[in-house]
């Protein structure tokens, strides 16, 4: 499977009513997929199933922004964010993603669930801007300097608009 894929600016986009599904296990390895990701990813389901759900990230995502999902992921809590995701072909689409903590009947915790939706139009034009910036500082900084640079600026946006990370995300 090819992992160096190189974007297009082709963009696929969901409709309201259209909404992307996934299961991993602990480790974020795809334990299922609806059939929309299958087909905005352009990879067949035998292709998605035991692989990472990274084969989809986009070299536009800032890295803080996993960061802060598996921050959320590890504590049980769930995750709120926009994401730019890349097709087998190059294209690329967004969504706004909710992943939550997949639980046991016995409180054991098995995975993670995935539901991303069209995003709002508005706010992700706010996004793609910061997350432009947030890129470029990473680019700035040695990888193990740059999620901290990076997460230092998303505090100072957050501070200055005096909400934390989840108020954020949920009402820009």
């Amino acid at each position: 499977m090819k992992k160096n894929i190189t974007p297009t600016n082709n963009e696929y986009t969901l409709s309201e009513s259209e909404q992307i599904i996934t299961k991993t296990d602990l480790h974020g390895v795809l334990k299922y997929c609806n059939p929309k990701f299958i087909e905005f990813s352009g990879y067949k389901e035998s292709e998605l199933l035991g692989k990472p759900h990274n084969i989809i990230r986009h070299p536009d995502m800032p890295r803080v922004m996993f960061h802060l999902m598996w921050e959320n992921l590890k504590a049980n809590r769930e995750f709120n964010g926009y994401i730019k995701n890349i097709c087998r072909d190059g294209s690329y689409y967004w969504v706004f993603a909710n992943v939550t903590p997949s639980m046991s009947p016995t409180n054991e915790l098995l995975g993670y669930y995935s539901v991303r939706r069209k995003p709002n139009e508005e706010a992700l034009e706010y996004i793609k801007n910061l997350y432009i910036e947030l890129l470029e500082i990473e680019k700035q900084h040695s990888k193990e300097e740059a999620i901290e640079a990076s997460l230092y600026k998303l505090h100072s946006v957050l501070n200055g608009r005096e909400v934390g990370y989840d108020e954020f995300i949920l009402t820009i």
